[in-house]
């Protein structure tokens, strides 16, 4: 008989897996039918007409934000954490490109979207990095604009107030969550917007543990015996060498 590790699961008859199994389906079915009612719930959000008038770098030259759309109706920008004196983008926000297949954009502008990456670092810098890295999405450049404190990616107090995932930094700080570092700090997060004739909606933004469906990597190990294998995950100790919490895949 194979011996097994502790911690791992318990070895039992087909006809007791299939009894666990079956128990656990109609959980996930509880949690689908409650992401569905999520997901409608979303889609009842009111929206905020986009008032200012920010301008963008991309190859095309300087664009607004109606431009982005590709003349398409809906508008996904990822919020992919490159500040102007980095050299390369964010390991985590790149991990997330690496799954941006075109496959997937091209589903995205079936269904009249657009995806797009918007970063603060000048368009030189991103133009760089994304050729190292093989990437063909649209990409543009923040650098200059009200963008991404407008969106609360780019914290800085000498600007505005600073709030992230919808929480002020003494929020934080009571949660024992500090911000730490030199201001101004980058962070992640997706927005949509809609365009209505020539206005444009900004409907939904997310931050956070929020953008884990990018890409689905996670959603994919989520099905395995070993998850994540991240430190933070229940039951402790099927790896030996637990990663901690920070999703940039790296080797």
């Amino acid at each position: 008989m194979t011996e097994i590790a502790a911690g791992l699961p318990p070895v039992v008859s087909q006809d007791e897996w299939l009894a666990a199994r079956t128990e656990l389906l109609a959980r996930e079915k509880e949690l689908t039918r409650l992401r569905d009612a999520l997901v409608a719930d979303r889609r009842r959000l009111p929206m905020v007409e986009v008032a200012k008038d920010y301008v963008f770098e991309g190859p095309e030259g300087r664009v607004g934000l109606a431009d982005l759309f590709h003349g398409r109706r809906q508008l996904i920008v990822g919020h992919f954490m490159f500040h102007p004196d980095w050299d390369a983008g964010c390991p985590s926000c790149s991990a997330g490109a690496d799954e941006m297949s075109r496959g997937h954009l091209e589903h995205l502008n079936r269904r009249d979207t657009t995806f797009v990456y918007v970063s603060r670092a000048p368009l030189a810098k991103i133009e760089a990095y994304k050729a190292l890295r093989g990437w063909t999405f649209p990409w543009y450049s923040s650098y200059g604009s009200d963008f991404n404190y407008d969106y609360h990616v780019t914290l800085d107090d000498s600007v505005a107030p600073i709030v992230y995932n919808y929480r002020t930094a003494e929020e934080y700080e009571r949660r024992g969550e500090p911000f730490g570092g030199e201001q101004p700090l980058e962070r992640p997060g997706r927005s949509s917007f809609l365009r209505v004739g020539d206005a444009v909606f900004h409907t939904y933004s997310v931050y956070a543990r929020g953008l884990e469906t990018m890409g689905g990597s996670y959603y994919l190990l989520d099905e395995t015996a070993l998850g994540r294998q991240e430190d933070w995950e229940e039951p402790r100790g099927r790896v030996e060498a637990a990663r901690g919490a920070v999703p940039d895949f790296a080797p």
